[in-house]
């Protein structure tokens, strides 16, 4: 589990990401970094409301987008419906259990890609995530 943050260290970090640190960041940034976690916008919201019953469902859908696009956290779409933050931001894979919803980390070293195809001309490969689906055997 993680050491819990400090103010400072969460606002320098929030700073760092060019993020302006807010009440509902900081306290967004609490939930998601409580523990190594894949959450979803809805248990986002459920873990905050209770540290703060007026934070908006947009606010933290809004904090989520932006965490995400300046790279604090890992936005994973496991399907069309289905969005989980992640954070760890190191790169890695993950098993997701179809029947249970729940998203589990795989070690890059355990996965083996041998050959990609060559990005189309002006663009360059960012970066390589896998989504393995499974389910229970019964």
């Amino acid at each position: 589990m993680r050491a819990a943050h400090s103010q400072l260290e969460i606002f320098r970090k929030l700073r760092r990401h060019e993020i302006m640190p807010t009440k509902q960041r900081v306290e967004i940034f609490n939930v998601l970094f409580a523990k190594p976690q894949h959450l979803s916008a809805d248990q986002v919201i459920s873990k905050v409301k209770k540290q703060d019953a007026n934070i908006s469902k947009a606010t933290v859908y809004n904090t989520l987008g932006l965490f995400a696009d300046k790279g604090i956290i890992r936005k994973i779409i496991v399907d069309p419906t289905k969005i989980f933050y992640d954070s760890t931001t190191t790169p890695h894979h993950h098993f997701y259990n179809v029947d249970n919803g729940t998203l589990m980390n795989v070690n890059s070293e355990q996965v083996d890609i041998n050959h990609l195809p060559e990005p189309p001309a002006g663009t360059t490969l960012d970066g390589v995530e896998i989504v393995i689906r499974i389910r229970s055997k019964n």
